[in-house]
Parts: structure tokens; sequence; C-alpha cells
């Protein structure tokens, strides 16, 4: 039976698309040697970047979800490694020529501290010259708190007969972050309805904010990137590092 956190993941995650691309190009740029996608999932963008011939690192901090990528890369025999770590403290004993964070995960390592460690971390495994890249989110851009648009449909998904939705509820401010609310729902094949609240929480950051972070420990900023909002998901603002 597949892991409710690997259902989630894929209901709230998997068909964002906006990015792809400019991950794709970065991973062409890097050159020879691995790729290193940190809070990587069940292989969203790990899976695209090795069926385009690109050997990848999938790191997440959530067992369930590092074992559905092998899982997936495994069955599709793709050259993806998956690794089970929290990207504040990892070691994956190799270089990588490029580390991509999608998804807001750099926000997600709570706060100034953790993103540091994260970035020593990534340090280590970084050639001179070669880039690291992070989207970060303002949750409030365009949230379902903001009169001016109108509330997201949410992200379903059936599995094995059972319906399950994601309903993005509202977004909330806390010091130095915002939370984002979600109520899931799911439907079973005999009709029964269970609900339950979920909430993430984003530090608040920007590509100023990390690159100033950054340069103390050995990185230069270079030009951020932008991927675009859609429909359904906020924009991303997108600092590039190059470490050395």
């Amino acid at each position: 039976m597949t892991a409710r956190s690997v259902i989630w993941h894929d209901v709230e995650c998997g068909s964002y698309e906006a990015d792809l691309s400019l991950w794709r190009e970065l991973a062409a740029q890097a050159g020879a040697g691995p790729i290193l996608d940190v809070g990587a999932g069940t292989g969203r963008i790990a899976l695209d970047l090795a069926r385009r011939g690109h050997e990848v690192v999938g790191l997440d901090a959530d067992a369930e979800l590092a074992a559905e990528l092998a899982r997936r890369a495994a069955a599709a025999d793709l050259p993806v490694t998956a690794v089970h770590a929290d990207a504040r403290d990892f070691d994956l004993g190799r270089r990588v020529a490029l580390v991509i964070v999608p998804m807001q995960t750099l926000q997600l390592l709570g706060g100034p501290q953790g993103r540091a460690a994260f970035l020593r971390s990534a340090a280590r495994h970084l050639a001179p010259g070669s880039l690291l890249a992070a989207a970060l989110a303002d949750a409030f851009e365009g949230s379902v708190d903001d009169e001016r648009t109108e509330r997201p449909l949410p992200d379903i998904r059936e599995v094995d007969g059972t319906v399950y939705a994601s309903h993005p509820v509202g977004v909330r401010r806390e010091p130095g972050g915002v939370v984002i609310e979600r109520i899931r729902e799911t439907v079973d094949p005999a009709g029964t309805r269970e609900a339950e609240g979920n909430e993430i929480r984003l530090d608040d950051a920007s590509a100023a904010l990390v690159a100033a972070e950054a340069e103390p420990l050995g990185y230069r900023a270079l030009a951020p990137r932008r991927v675009p909002a859609t429909e359904d998901y906020v924009g991303s603002e997108v600092v590039v590092l190059c470490r050395g």
C-alpha cells in the first residue's frame, strides 16, 4: 500500500511543471557530474532530469518519500540515487556539479541558522565555479487571503479508488514567516469522507537575503532567476549562487 505521505506529496506537488524548464537549463549547463536535488520528494524533478541523461542524487528528509523515489527510479531504470538525510547536515561522499533546491525547500529549514547549515553542507560537495540554485516564494503573493483573487481549486488525485483532495484555505503571518493552511480530504470507494487540517510554515527569505547569508560561506551571488506564477501556484524568485 502506498504511504499517505507519498500520496499527499504527489497530490500537492506532483503536477507542478512551471519550474522544470529552469532546472533543465541549469542541468544542461552544469557539465559532467551528478546533480543534487534537495527536497526531491518522489522525484518530480529528479526523474525528469534523469530521463534527459543526467545522473541525479535526490535527497529528502522524509524516509518514505526517499524510498518511493528509489523505487520509481529503479522501475524506470534511471540513474537516480535516493538519499534519506537532513539537508542541514548531509555527506554524500562525493562532489556534485550542481545543487538545486526547488519548491521553497530552503524556506523549510528553520530560519537563518538552518539555511546556513545547509549552505555549508552543500559547499562541501561543490567544486569551485559550480552553482547552487534555490527557489523562494512569498506565500502571500496571490494567496487565498487576497480579495482580488478567487480561491484556488483543490489539488485532486485518485489512488486505488480513493479520492484525495487538498484544499488551500488560508495563509497567516507569523514572526519570521508565514503558515500555509490546507484541508486534506479523502473519499474512499464506500463513500466514507474524512478531512484533516495541514499546515506548512515557510520562513521569510529573498534572493538578496540568502545571497548575503551565503557570501561569508564562500559563495558569490549571480543574477537571480524567476519562475512565473500559474493559476494554481505562486511564482518563485530563484537565488543563484556560485561556489568560490
